[in-house]
């Protein structure tokens, strides 16, 4: 036989609350203790330093705030529409940056110049330590077909000055060529 208790019997139950601030500690405690126990090591490295070319004299410094720098289809490289030869553009790089250590160079190319070229043209003035280098980008405009941005005025499949666009803004189709005798 089954004797029941006057007192009334309690289940045990784990409160969370508590629970989840102790785990909040401990997580705290051990990010703590984790942080102050990493040590930033490095390496010291000898990094190589622009050595100026031996052969070529050392240059006078020019005080210009800008120039411009351009390469033409054959590879050569002008300051300023002054054609300059190849061996003679880093001493000019190298004055500009002795005048002018804040020396900006817009730097820009033929359609036709070789990729090669102006990446050759830009790691000299790399080497030069000239640091602000902007890529100029011109279009050209003019009746020469297919150059320029689309739609620009003379550009392939722009519609001519004054000639009014099809419905549906669409350009109005080029003329037929003439006939040949």
């Amino acid at each position: 036989m089954r004797v029941t208790s006057p007192v009334p019997k309690k289940r045990a139950r784990i409160e969370i609350i508590p629970l989840i601030d102790i785990m909040f500690f401990l997580l705290a405690s051990f990010m703590m203790v984790s942080l102050s126990q990493v040590h930033m090591k490095g390496i010291r490295v000898n990094l190589p330093a622009m050595v100026p070319p031996v052969n070529q004299p050392t240059p006078t410094p020019d005080p210009r705030d800008h120039i411009s720098l351009f390469v033409d289809p054959d590879g050569i490289v002008h300051f300023d529409k002054d054609a300059v030869a190849d061996g003679d553009v880093m001493p000019r790089l190298l004055a500009l940056y002795n005048g002018n250590p804040n020396v900006k160079v817009f730097l820009s190319a033929d359609r036709e110049a070789l990729h090669g070229d102006v990446m050759k043209l830009l790691d000299r003035v790399r080497s030069a330590r000239i640091e602000k280098v902007a890529y100029e980008i011109k279009i050209k405009h003019g009746a020469t077909g297919g150059t320029g941005a689309p739609g620009a005025p003379g550009a392939a499949g722009a519609p001519a000055p004054g000639a009014a666009a099809a419905p549906g803004g669409a350009p109005p189709p080029a003329p037929p060529p003439a006939p040949t005798p």
